[in-house]
């Protein structure tokens, strides 16, 4: 399809490696769409007749036909899915099947494919983001009274329903769902008929082929409409950050998960055995989970260093775009679907929460609110709370096992009603202010979820 200018043709060895049909066969269905597209505009610009026309679009759907049912024969030496798709047109429709490439360049074909192929996966993306957020709710829903320790640094912090928790992870991946629809939105742009690098020749009408493939609008300049990748790079980028929100739910269920937290227990068919230990029970899949994070922020720095020296405008280093794209794509859904279906079933040991909320002196906090509300500066009633702790350590007490007096022996703002004050239902129930982990709080967002999420 190029070869007039050469002498000879290329080797095997060069053929296997230039080609690109390994990895775009999954193009197939867009290829073609533009490719119609295309068709319906050279018959708006005159140089298809509306009956050439419909023969080029019979032929490419029996193309698609051919590739859907596996009949299709892929050839490394026709190099991509668009030269193995226009010769396979030629050998059905003849000559015709030549012309559908006039006023086009495969520079403006790829990127098209790839947008159009990315604008339908992250509608997919996003329905599975909404699946796990589901997911999430409806555990939280099932343990909304169960009450746990929140930490910072690791290290035991102020008391939180677990529900308050899983919510957290609600609203990243509502932040990830509005990411990659941004993403899609700036995408959603026609770079058909930019030609190589400067437009078409012959005035094929751009807009005709928009509206056929569904744009929302034409890329504004040529050069740049064929060689951006960036939205490509946004997908990865919005992808890792989702990942990374895997990631650390991942964690928090492998730690959980530990003899020593057993606060939460997964499914048995998300986990897995030793073959050597028989009494294991290892939480794999979180494990993969956060081991392939790793993986899709690789698919991004690939091809950030791929992009980050190029000059305008197409460049051959610019097909090593496609198996990250596609690696990130698959990682991303994988996970995503793991996820939202061990989430769905996984259970809280209700003992074990109940007991994480002992030795940690987790209502310190609320002492030292208590002291401001009495008129102490809140650095003064920190140090006096500093002291408080420092003694139920060394008497191996409770803060809720001092008594009134008790509290007085270290300042004389603490009034009768600090026994009351100084509780864990207490406690959740004043963090009542937007966001805040009290239960009527917690129940109105798991409310607002249940009806928001479709």
């Amino acid at each position: 399809m190029w070869g007039g200018r050469f002498d000879e043709a290329v080797t095997d060895e060069v053929a296997a490696f230039n080609a690109s049909i390994a990895f775009e066969q999954r193009l197939a269905r867009y290829d073609v769409q533009g490719s119609v597209a295309q068709a319906r505009a050279l018959v708006a610009a005159g140089v298809l007749t509306v009956q050439e026309g419909q023969q080029v679009e019979d032929g490419l759907n029996a193309i698609l036909a051919e590739i859907e049912d596996g009949s299709f024969a892929f050839s490394v030496r026709l190099e991509d899915i668009h030269m193995n798709v226009e010769a396979r047109l030629t050998e059905r429709i003849g000559p015709l099947g030549g012309k559908l490439h006039t006023g086009r360049s495969r520079n403006d074909q790829v990127t098209t494919d790839v947008r159009l192929y990315l604008m339908a996966e992250i509608n997919r993306i996003t329905r599975l983001i909404q699946s796990t957020q589901r997911s999430l709710v409806t555990c939280g829903r099932a343990h909304q009274d169960v009450v746990m320790c929140g930490y910072t640094h690791l290290q035991r912090a102020q008391p939180v329903l677990f529900a308050h928790h899983m919510l957290a992870y609600v609203e990243m991946l509502e932040r990830d769902r509005e990411r990659f629809s941004d993403c899609a939105r700036r995408m959603d742009r026609s770079p058909l008929g930019s030609g190589a690098l400067t437009g078409a020749n012959i005035p094929v009408p751009r807009e005709v082929a928009r509206r056929e493939m569904g744009f929302a609008a034409l890329t504004p300049n040529s050069l740049d409409a064929v060689s951006d990748r960036d939205f490509v790079i946004e997908f990865l980028a919005a992808a890792s950050i989702c990942m990374m929100h895997l990631s650390r739910l991942s964690e928090e269920l492998v730690l959980w998960s530990t003899s020593e937290f057993a606060l939460i227990s997964l499914p048995d068919r998300f986990c897995t055995g030793s073959s050597m230990m028989p009494q294991k029970k290892n939480p794999d899949m979180p494990e993969l989970i956060r081991g392939k994070t790793g993986r899709v922020y690789g698919d991004l720095f690939s091809l950030l260093t791929t992009m980050k020296g190029l000059p305008l405008a197409y460049n051959k280093d610019m097909q090593e775009d496609k198996e990250p794209l596609f690696d990130g794509v698959d990682t991303l859904s994988a996970c995503l679907s793991i996820t939202a279906a061990m989430m769905a079933d996984a259970s809280v040991n209700r003992e074990r929460a109940a007991l994480s909320l002992k030795g940690g002196y987790l209502l310190a906090t609320d002492l030292a609110d208590y002291l401001v509300t009495r008129g102490l500066p809140f650095r003064e009633a920190h140090e006096v709370v500093g002291r408080v702790v420092r003694d139920c350590i060394e008497r191996k007490w409770e803060i809720e096992d001092l008594s009134v007096a008790e509290f007085r022996a270290f300042s004389d703002r603490f009034d009768d009603d600090i026994t009351t004050y100084a509780t864990i239902d207490a406690s959740l129930a004043r963090k009542s202010q937007p966001g805040g982990t009290a239960p009527q709080r917690v129940a109105e967002r798991l409310q607002f979820w249940e009806e928001t999420l479709p």
